[in-house]
């Protein structure tokens, strides 16, 4: 009995599957896209317009969300368990290659050259840039629309203000105050004019609220449309 040949097109083989079991969300009409050399762990969470590079790794519990703005992770990256990362309008979120991003974790609207470990617990705040090779350690924070220069560490749970950043101890909290001032963190975060009334925060939480609603319209993607980016020849 002969063998029986079948082409191709007539069998096309199934198309490779990403991040078979995390949770890729359809929200607002965008789709996340990862590397078919990438791998997302089970339990990870990626919604709306991101972009996973190549041989890059989300592992347990994290989260990369674009809500309102895109967030791009390069390649040869990892994304620790339960760290977040936040795409939001007006900034850009990007991750460059050959970044380590630690456990719980924190990234909003910034961008990681590359080369940079972001240690457990940092965080980095909307419209701060973290230039190649600098480094932010356990629980440090870099504000708002700060620069952390090229092969600079921002030491243990110290905080980083300014453009090129300045580092202050902890405990100095009347230099932190004053660097913070004109950094503008209302204005960057929410796009709202300084002030510390809790009316100013109502309004700021109702404005959440609304934008937050489109969630109502996301769709789980099922795993078969978990279907990988262009690999890059190298």
């Amino acid at each position: 009995m002969g063998v029986l040949k079948v082409s191709a097109e007539e069998y096309p083989a199934p198309p490779a599957v990403v991040g078979r079991g995390a949770v890729f969300v359809e929200h607002r009409l965008k789709i996340p896209q990862v590397s078919e050399s990438a791998y997302i762990a089970p339990t990870a969470v990626l919604a709306g317009d991101v972009t996973i590079g190549p041989h890059s790794r989300v592992l347990f519990g994290a989260v990369i969300t674009a809500e309102g703005g895109p967030v791009e992770i390069g390649r040869n990256c990892v994304i620790m368990e339960h760290a977040v990362i936040r795409g939001v309008p007006g900034q850009v979120t990007r991750v460059g290659d050959e970044v380590l991003v630690g456990p719980h974790a924190h990234l909003t609207g910034c961008v990681i050259e590359g080369g940079s470990r972001i240690a457990t617990g940092a965080m980095v705040f909307n419209g701060a840039r973290i230039e190649t090779g600098a480094e932010v350690e356990f629980n440090a924070v870099v504000y708002v629309n700060t620069v952390v220069p090229a092969g600079t560490a921002v030491p243990m749970g110290w905080f980083a203000g300014g453009q090129p950043a300045e580092l202050v101890a902890p405990g100095d909290w009347d230099r932190i105050r004053a660097i913070m001032g004109p950094l503008d963190y209302p204005g960057t975060v929410f796009g709202v004019g300084d002030s510390s009334t809790s009316s100013l925060m109502s309004g700021v939480a109702r404005r959440y609220a609304r934008g937050l609603a489109l969630h109502h319209q996301d769709h789980i993607v099922p795993d078969e449309r978990h279907v990988p980016t262009q690999e890059d020849a190298q």
